[in-house]
């Protein structure tokens, strides 16, 4: 009896995260959303070859929520028919929450941004969005000295 082994049946934990946007923003709420893709996109999103810092979503003429400049690098092993890597993708969310966001976004200094990408447990790729406002620059000066001061007394703490 032949044995083929497998692959390592367990898919990898795809958590790619938007580190820029946590310290240029202010997130106001959180949502999670899934994303209509094409051909390879998967593929290149459980390999990890995704880019967000660019990233920011608007809402189109009918209503949608679309995802703008979230490079998804290709795919290497694909072929011809590879995607494009930095096209719009539509996000899927329920129309309350879709009412919802847009009836805040409409207000002065708001904006929404790709927080982070992850692949859910039934293996579909999702998009962690924020409601966001931009940080002054005082805040960013205080988020940083209290970061530096959690960090003094952990350490105090751990000797």
């Amino acid at each position: 009896m032949n044995t083929v082994s497998k692959k390592d049946d367990k898919p990898k934990n795809i958590n790619i995260q938007n580190r820029r946007a946590r310290h240029e923003y202010a997130f106001l709420v959180q949502y999670d959303a899934g994303m209509m893709l094409q051909g390879t996109e998967i593929k290149s999103i459980r390999e990890g070859s995704v880019q967000l810092q660019d990233g920011f979503c608007t809402f189109h003429q009918d209503g949608s929520l679309w995802a703008h400049n979230i490079t998804i690098a290709q795919y290497t092993e694909g072929t011809y028919n590879n995607h494009e890597p930095t096209r719009a993708r539509k996000l899927l969310l329920n129309k309350k929450e879709l009412k919802q966001l847009a009836g805040k976004a409409q207000e002065q200094g708001l904006t929404i941004i790709p927080v982070r990408m992850f692949v859910n447990d039934r293996g579909f790729a999702k998009l962690e969005i924020a409601l966001a406002k931009g940080k002054k620059l005082y805040d960013k000066r205080d988020d940083l000295k209290a970061k530096d001061q959690k960090r003094e007394m952990d350490r105090a703490r751990d000797y």
